[in-house]
């Protein structure tokens, strides 16, 4: 784990002095008690659904500020913390807000690329927020993002196939398979698409069988205890009895696409992909589309949590205005439309009893599946955990290794990236 300061990190520790010290108006200037400047911001949600909303939520903090030009960027979700990382080390080209997925916060705070919010205009009635959202923004008692969204995960299915086939969503992966297998018999559709790709769609299978990647407080690994070989065991046995079809690559548009044109019954997803999935055929009637917990495994029922929180570069040459906008986009009224127009769930307490949440059935449902989540570790490493994770998911689904061996490589690779764990 990366400690001191940086280069980089003094770098951005000159800059919040100089801002400190106030700024001349190409930068941005509250002297007059107005803001002014540009905020450079990196959204990093989909494009052709999400982005479009936040979008026009900047446009309405331009107008609450007219001073303030937003430069609203939208940067692809994969490429956004190694883009981010980059232009932060070398000290030119980082935004001055970031939508972060939780993981990242705590590694880029770790790093010395964020300004921790502790006092300033960026943290607005804190004590609104949910605790488990609130989690992820903290590094070393320091507060270094605002939550903007919270999520987790839950199966999507296809209520006109399920009807046909005389099923009802299943609890456990035993239903699961019996429902895929009745849905096979009487609609020849496959029962569910299995993300292959993407390791986080594998946690909850290792939740249920009552693993999970690393325990931090004991700073020890635990995908490659017995818990976690059943986990990889449980997924092969849904792709080898024909329960569900994989990928190897290009898993998101895959999955996506068999879901909604009907060739798939169910798939595991989260909120971010409601908006997606009600633009497929078979969803232009949105009550076709139903959403249950993810099943129960042989031990318990979980999803993992996860989100995006909006944070601060610490080299920002517009730090007042910056600030402003992250606490406007994480507002009350910001999160209710977000909610109401995508169903993203709030992370904002108050924000639940705004109309447009009440009125979302997909927030109704996702609230108490979030209240349950299975917390990430939130540790500057907890992002690079997925990739070693990845490789041998990816390999255990395509049949290139065993279950045991995945367990023990994954194992391996986090004791090499975890200096000092057990």
């Amino acid at each position: 784990m990366r400690r001191g300061i940086t280069a980089t990190a003094l770098v951005a520790a000159l800059a919040l002095a100089a801002t400190a010290c106030g700024s001349d108006d190409e930068t941005g200037s509250k002297s007059s008690g107005e803001l002014s400047g540009t905020v450079t911001w990196w959204d990093t949600s989909s494009v052709g659904s999400e982005d479009k909303v936040f979008k026009k939520l900047a446009e309405g903090f331009e107008k609450k500020h007219p001073k303030v030009d937003v430069k609203y960027v939208n940067v692809p979700f994969g490429e956004a913390q190694n883009k981010f990382k980059n232009a932060a080390q070398a000290g030119d080209g980082a935004p001055d807000v970031i939508r972060s997925e939780v993981a990242w916060t705590p590694d880029f705070a770790n790093l010395g690329y964020l300004a921790p919010l502790d006092g300033t205009a960026a943290l607005k009635n804190q004590d609104d927020f949910l605790k488990q959202a609130v989690a992820s923004t903290k590094y070393e008692d320091k507060t270094y993002a605002v939550p903007q969204v919270i999520d987790s995960m839950g199966v999507f299915y296809n209520k006109k196939l399920f009807k046909e086939a005389g099923v009802e969503a299943p609890a456990n992966l035993d239903d699961l398979k019996t429902v895929a297998k009745k849905i096979k018999d009487k609609t020849g559709k496959t029962g569910l698409y299995l993300r292959g790709d993407d390791p986080y769609y594998f946690l909850s299978f290792l939740y249920g069988e009552g693993g999970d990647m690393v325990d931090a407080g004991a700073k020890t690994v635990t995908v490659d205890k017995p818990e976690g070989v059943k986990a990889f065991k449980a997924v092969k046995a849904l792709v080898d009895d024909g329960t569900a079809k994989t990928d190897a690559s290009d898993g998101w548009e895959n999955m996506m696409q068999s879901f909604k044109n009907g060739d798939v019954a169910m798939m595991i997803n989260g909120p971010w992909a409601v908006a997606d999935t009600l633009t497929g055929k078979e969803f232009t009637d949105k009550d076709n589309l139903g959403v249950a917990p993810v099943p129960a495994g042989s031990a318990a029922q979980g999803a993992p949590q996860g989100g995006h929180n909006l944070a601060v570069y610490a080299g920002s040459k517009n730090l007042d205005a910056s600030y402003a906008f992250v606490e406007y986009m994480t507002s009350v009224d910001s999160q209710a439309t977000a909610a109401g127009e995508l169903n993203l769930l709030p992370t904002r307490t108050s924000a639940y009893a705004k109309k447009e949440a009440v009125d979302s059935e997909i927030v109704g449902f996702f609230k108490p599946v979030v209240e349950t989540a299975v917390e990430r570790p939130w540790i500057p490493e907890g992002g690079s955990l997925f990739e070693p994770l990845r490789v041998e998911y990816t390999k255990v689904l395509t049949g290139q290794t065993t279950p045991e061996k995945a367990a023990k490589a994954t194992g391996d690779s986090y004791r090499k990236l975890l200096e000092g764990w057990k």
